[in-house]
């Protein structure tokens, strides 16, 4: 028998709980995983894929926490259509396993309930035994239509499931004999028994944050929900998803890479703790937002940090799917504080981050901070803006985008006008960031690579020009230390002040010369449209700038009562 992982006098006292109440090991070891290893070469075997021992490993270590193996009949229908095992506890997707393969087909029907057998990987050594519970007929359709709401094969997740998945399902407890090595996230990988034991008898925290991420580097929206988190909670712990991903994603070596460039650069180091976590992509949208609350809860996060299109898949799902299923359960049903993110943008009026929540501009100052977007600005071999993502992250993302570059007819995965559309809009209706609108609006079909570096460049040359404008037009007129400004400044306005008192003065001499009625209309003026001039010329110059020197400024410096006295002396 496996045993406990956390102690139960020490797990009183943490102010989190694993899902269900235990955190579950099924990991083998010592004596029991010889015995184990043993009996497992005298075992049926059932060959699996990379996504099975995925799952397997997850199980045993309790990421799936309260869950011990492969579901029976009841807690797999019972989630699909409920969302919850048969007992009442939120459970969100099913974790079913029916083998594919001529040979395993033939296995599974000598097979009987109380029956163990052997799960081995492409190595064809026992990776994990299971003890058969119940066998049940396994109707893909009916779990693509529960589980995604959609039998659209162009879904990722239901082709999975016609790809993967026999008509044969096996339920039943899993023990792990073989952890599989991680490669390169070996030596930072960790299991829930460990982050239990760093997040409240190591570190003290009384509370940590979860953030699960995808397929994309590090960018700006991910840091403005790190930084909300870490400003109200002990600790942030992040977990970018390994393995399985689509193949137009970011590789996952260089998206953890990315992540600890930035990580060890801007972020708090004794609050902020980097883990990979390897999972198999459900593609389950809304449903996989609410397992990875779970499994952060499993891991002994407080809070779940959950951004606006959280798991989500094309257009498959509402732009707030993610956020709305939490509002189908009770906050003591998940026991875990669910904080949910809207759409991050860029606005370089603001100078910062921000969302439709918190920014009254317009979307001719906003940068979109698209996920999508962002990789293919790293096809087409341009660096994002520093707004939406940090240099460090976007130039190591860039090593591992795939596929890498662009095709023979000088396109990405996504057409230029989509990524320009999906980062850039404003460029669709304004001549440029900030700008006046254009006399029409272009198409996204119209733009091609040299409008996106044209955009691109507008961005970089003028994203922090913006606010810094603004900013610089107040310290003029704000300064009462002149020696904070520059004189070029004060100088060209006492120009233009100069020249324009000219040109008043000049009309002013005009309209008395002026006859009431010109000789001729076309070659000399009236009176009065010299006076018209003359009124024009004076209005620009009460619309100019005013040049400020320092003895303009005497008067902003006053006081009622002698400096002393703010000093508190009484004489």
């Amino acid at each position: 028998m496996s045993q406990k992982v956390l102690d139960d006098s020490k797990k009183l006292r943490y102010p989190q709980q694993p899902h269900g109440g235990e955190l579950v090991n099924q990991v083998l070891a010592g004596e029991e995983l010889e015995a184990a290893l043993e009996k497992a070469n005298h075992l049926p075997m059932i060959m699996v894929d990379l996504e099975a021992v995925i799952t397997l490993e997850m199980i045993a270590t309790g990421v799936l926490s309260p869950n011990k193996g492969f579901m029976n009949e009841a807690d797999y229908k019972s989630v699909l259509t409920e969302g919850r095992l048969s007992n009442g506890v939120v459970w969100p997707v099913p974790l079913s396993f029916a083998p594919i393969g001529d040979k395993n087909k033939e296995i599974i029907k000598s097979l009987k309930v109380g029956d163990e057998i052997a799960l081995a990987d492409h190595s064809r050594q026992p990776v994990a035994i299971l003890t058969i519970e119940d066998i049940f007929d396994y109707d893909r359709e009916f779990r693509a239509e529960q589980l995604f709401g959609t039998t659209d094969r162009d879904h990722p997740g239901v082709d999975s499931i016609y790809r993967r998945m026999g008509d044969t399902a096996l339920g039943g407890t899993i023990h792990l004999l073989r952890r599989v090595h991680w490669g390169p996230f070996e030596s930072i990988r960790m299991e829930p028994k460990e982050t239990w034991k760093l997040f409240y008898e190591e570190k003290k925290f009384n509370s940590v944050g979860g953030f699960i991420t995808g397929a994309n580097p590090l960018h700006r929206g991910h840091e403005y929900i790190h930084r909300n988190a870490l400003e109200e909670l002990d600790g942030l712990f992040v977990q970018p998803l390994v393995e399985m991903a689509k193949r137009e994603y970011t590789r996952h070596e260089f998206r953890m890479l990315a992540y600890r460039s930035v990580l060890e650069t801007y972020y708090p180091k004794e609050r902020t703790i980097l883990a990979p976590l390897r999972v198999t992509y459900i593609f389950a949208g809304p449903r996989e937002a609410v397992l990875h609350a779970l499994i952060m809860k499993n891991y002994g996060c407080t809070h779940a940090l959950i951004g606006r299109d959280h798991a989500g898949i094309g257009d498959y799902y509402d732009k707030y799917a993610a956020h709305n299923i939490f509002d189908t359960f009770k906050p003591e049903e998940l026991g875990i504080d669910i904080r949910l993110f809207h759409e991050v943008f860029y606005c370089t009026r603001c100078d910062s981050p921000a969302s439709e929540y918190t920014c009254p501009h317009d979307d001719k100052y906003r940068i979109n901070i698209s996920g999508t977007g962002i990789r293919e600005l790293l096809r087409y071999g341009i660096l994002p803006p520093k707004e939406i993502v940090r240099p460090e992250s976007a130039r190591i993302a860039m090593q591992g985008i795939q596929p890498k570059g662009i095709d023979e007819n000088q396109v990405a995965i996504n057409p230029v006008g989509k990524t320009i559309k999906s980062i850039f809009p404003f460029y669709l209706k304004n001549e440029r960031l900030g700008g006046a609108k254009r006399k029409q609006e272009l198409e996204p079909e119209q733009l091609t690579i040299e409008d996106l570096i044209a955009v691109t460049r507008d961005v970089r040359e003028n994203a922090d020009r913006v606010y810094r404008d603004i900013y610089n037009e107040f310290t003029y007129v704000t300064d009462v230390n002149r020696s904070a400004q520059d004189d070029w400044v004060t100088e060209a306005r006492e120009t233009i002040h100069r020249h324009q008192e000219m040109v008043v003065e000049n009309l002013e001499e005009k309209v008395e010369q002026a006859p009431e009625t010109a000789s001729d209309e076309f070659m000399y003026q009236d009176k009065q449209e010299a006076k018209k001039e003359l009124d024009v010329a004076r209005k620009i110059f009460e619309d100019l700038s005013t040049p400020i020197q320092k003895d303009q400024l005497e008067y902003r410096t006053w006081n009622t009562l002698p400096y002393e006295r703010y000093r508190g002396s009484d004489e």
